[in-house]
C-alpha cells in the first residue's frame, strides 16, 4: 500500500506541474446541453484523449508534451467531472450519454476524423462511439474498459460481477443517496486500492477524487451505468486498436481484457509491468510511449 500512495503522490505532483504550464489553454464549449472543458496543444492530425472515472482532463497532462510534439491533443473532462458545472444529474447516464457528448464535441471542434485514447470508463465510452461511428476513428486505445455486461458469460465472471458490486458499486451508491459522499469515496478507495487506503492518499490525491465526486454519483446512482455493448460491434471494428493492461490490474478488467483481445485479434496489445488499473499513473512513462508508439504507425 505505502508504495501505490507514493505513486499517487509523485503522478499528481507531475500531472501539477504540467498543468500549470498548460492550463492557459483551458477551453469550453456548450454540447447537449452541457459544458465541457478541454484542453489542447499541438497542431496537426488530432489525438482526443478520454479520462478515467473520478478523474478529469487534468488525467492527462504528463502526457500532453509527449503526444502534442507530433499531433493536436484535446484533453476534455466528461460532463460531471472537475472544472464543469453541470447541475443535473440524469438517472440514465452511461457511457452511451457520454458518447454522444464525445460526438458532438467531435462536432462542435470540427473534428472529423481523430485518433481517440481512453482510459476506463472513458475506454468504455471511446468504444461505445467507436461502434457507432466507426469512420470518425483513426485509430483506437484502449485502457481497461469496464464492460461489465460480459462478466456474466466469461468463466468465473459472475463472482467477480458480484463482487464489485456487493463490495463497492451498491454501496457507494446507497452512501450517496443519504447524502455521505465521503463514505461512498472510502468504500471506492478500499475495492481499488486496498482497505484504509483513503485515509491514507496525500491530501492533494483526496481533493482530485473529491473534485469528481458528482461523476461518480452521477455513475453509481444511475439505472444503468454499464449498458450492453453488442460483441458483434466490437468483432466488426476495422480499425488499428491498441489494448493497454496492467499486469496486477483487477480479476474482472483482466476477463475483459481476455474477451477483448479474443474478438480482436489484430489489435496490439501491451502489458504494463507490475502496473495494477491505476496504470498511468503508476507507469505514466509505459504507457505513454506505447501509446506514442501506437500513434506513429498509424
Amino acid at each position: 500500500m505505502g508504495s501505490l500512495l507514493l505513486l499517487f503522490s509523485a503522478g499528481l505532483a507531475a500531472q501539477q506541474a504540467d498543468g500549470e504550464r498548460v492550463s492557459a489553454l483551458l477551453r469550453n464549449v456548450c454540447v447537449n446541453g452541457v459544458q465541457l472543458h478541454y484542453m489542447e496543444s499541438g497542431s496537426g492530425i488530432p489525438v482526443v484523449l478520454i479520462h478515467g472515472g473520478l478523474g478529469d482532463y487534468r488525467e492527462w497532462n504528463s502526457q500532453i508534451g509527449r503526444i502534442s510534439n507530433h499531433y493536436r491533443v484535446i484533453a476534455y473532462s466528461r460532463r460531471y467531472n472537475y472544472p464543469n458545472d453541470n447541475a443535473d444529474i440524469l438517472p440514465d447516464h452511461s457511457a452511451i450519454v457520454e458518447a454522444r457528448d464525445f460526438a458532438a464535441l467531435l462536432d462542435t471542434l470540427k473534428l472529423e476524423r481523430v485518433h481517440v485514447v481512453g482510459y476506463s470508463y472513458g475506454a468504455l465510452t471511446a468504444l461505445f462511439f467507436a461502434t457507432e461511428h466507426p469512420e470518425r476513428v483513426r485509430s483506437l486505445t484502449l485502457a481497461e474498459p469496464p464492460i461489465l455486461g460480459w462478466l456474466p458469460e466469461i468463466p468465473g465472471g459472475k463472482a467477480e460481477l458480484d463482487k464489485f458490486m456487493e463490495t463497492m458499486w451498491t454501496p457507494a451508491a446507497k452512501a450517496f443517496r443519504r447524502d455521505d459522499p465521503e463514505t461512498a469515496l472510502r468504500i471506492t478507495c478500499d475495492y481499488f486500492a486496498g482497505k484504509g487506503s483513503y485515509d491514507q492518499v496525500p491530501a492533494e490525491f483526496r481533493q482530485s477524487l473529491v473534485d469528481n465526486i458528482r461523476e461518480w454519483k452521477a455513475l453509481t446512482t444511475s439505472r444503468d451505468a454499464f449498458p450492453m455493448l453488442s460483441r458483434d460491434s466490437v468483432r466488426n471494428l476495422k480499425l488499428p486498436i491498441l489494448l493497454l493492461t496492467g499486469e496486477k490490474t483487477l480479476a474482472p478488467l483482466r476477463m475483459i481484457n481476455n474477451a477483448l483481445t479474443h474478438l480482436l485479434p489484430n489489435a496490439e496489445q501491451v502489458t504494463i509491468p507490475g502496473a495494477t488499473h491505476d496504470m498511468w499513473i503508476e507507469d505514466p512513462e509505459r504507457c505513454g510511449q506505447a501509446t506514442a508508439n501506437f500513434l506513429t504507425k498509424h
